[in-house]
């Protein structure tokens, strides 16, 4: 089954400092494994804290996580494996599923509405991921292709996915030209973020400003990818480093720092909610776990009940990365 990203699902737990014109903000990091499994990824979060994901690495299903452990099977009907990716304010998600022919289907969740799952396919195409939701569900970002794996010939989109319809418009054609793309996140904005692969073993980030494409290439990596995007435009994902060891960023403002505590193997990254919390997914001891990282002090404005692994680690400040518009 083709996974959210071109690299290794596999991470590592990460906590670092998000740096900022005012303070180093540091975080508190919870681990997350669903019962039983020791292959876990959160991939999407809201405001009200509820995390989207999935588990089982031979056999993807999909789950709705109230902290600090309430999981509850979210799977489209009848599917052979599936991923729940994005998460609207409303709870309406989306994600992707595989049929019992083994094809790969985009589709979205209606937290209000009977029938609740709609499949979400471009038309014309054989293979199709839904990545992203806007908090107010009015945007969804993904990708699709002509190609039955999906290994090749991906084309990064933006659009909507309602009950009447969906629509979908073209951002591949605004990148420079390249192998792969894949838009996979967007907020209330419009504003979507995503990467393409210039060659195959070369990825670049790009955020989509109203049709203005900016690259995002956190500390010159040559190999960097752009997953989530919050209400206030912070920016997450991660990039390899020169050894090729890969670390999660977060982008404030054009300000990247790395997302990585001491002894970690890889960091990804996948989604961010407009206080900053962070979701991702990480390698310990063999185990891939999810993480959630909440900003120390939490907001007062929510609890939720932190009641693993807390750590926290003050990094100093990331250095500037490149964002570019691309003409």
């Amino acid at each position: 089954m083709t996974k959210i990203t071109l690299v290794s699902i596999f991470a590592a737990l990460g906590c670092t400092a998000l740096p900022s014109a005012a303070a180093t903000i540091s975080y508190n990091v919870q681990t997350v494994s669903f019962p039983g499994d020791n292959f876990t990824q959160l991939l999407g979060i809201n405001d009200a804290g509820t995390i989207v994901g999935y588990h089982g690495a031979t056999v993807n299903k999909g789950f709705t996580l109230t902290l600090p452990g309430s999981f509850a099977d979210t799977n489209f009907p009848n599917s052979a494996q599936t991923q729940v990716v994005g998460l609207a304010g409303n709870g309406d998600k989306v994600g992707f599923y595989v049929d019992s022919a083994g094809i790969t289907h985009g589709f979205i969740n209606f937290q209000n509405f009977s029938p609740a799952f709609f499949t979400v396919d471009q038309p014309g195409t054989a293979f199709n991921q839904v990545l992203g939701i806007s908090a107010n569900s009015a945007h969804i970002a993904g990708y699709s292709s002509t190609d039955v794996t999906g290994m090749t010939l991906q084309k990064a989109y933006i659009g909507s996915a309602t009950v009447f319809g969906n629509t979908f418009s073209d951002i591949n054609g605004l990148l420079p030209v390249n192998q792969n793309s894949q838009a996979t996140g967007i907020n209330d904005a419009g504003n979507a973020v995503g990467f393409y692969l210039p060659t195959a073993d070369t990825s670049i980030g790009f955020l989509d400003t109203g049709g203005v494409i900016s690259t995002i290439d956190p500390f010159g990596s040559t190999f960097t990818q752009a997953l989530g995007i919050s209400q206030t435009g912070e920016i997450v994902g991660f990039y390899f480093d020169d050894n090729g060891v890969q670390h999660g960023y977060t982008d404030v403002n054009g300000v990247f720092s790395s997302f990585d505590p001491a002894g970690s193997v890889s960091t990804t990254i996948n989604g961010v909610n407009s206080f900053g919390q962070l979701v991702g997914f990480a390698t310990i001891d063999d185990n891939v776990v999810g993480f959630v990282a909440t900003p120390a002090p939490e907001p007062a404005s929510w609890t939720l009940g932190m009641a693993g692994i807390a750590l926290t680690l003050v990094r100093m400040p990331g250095k500037r990365g490149r964002r570019e518009q691309c003409h």
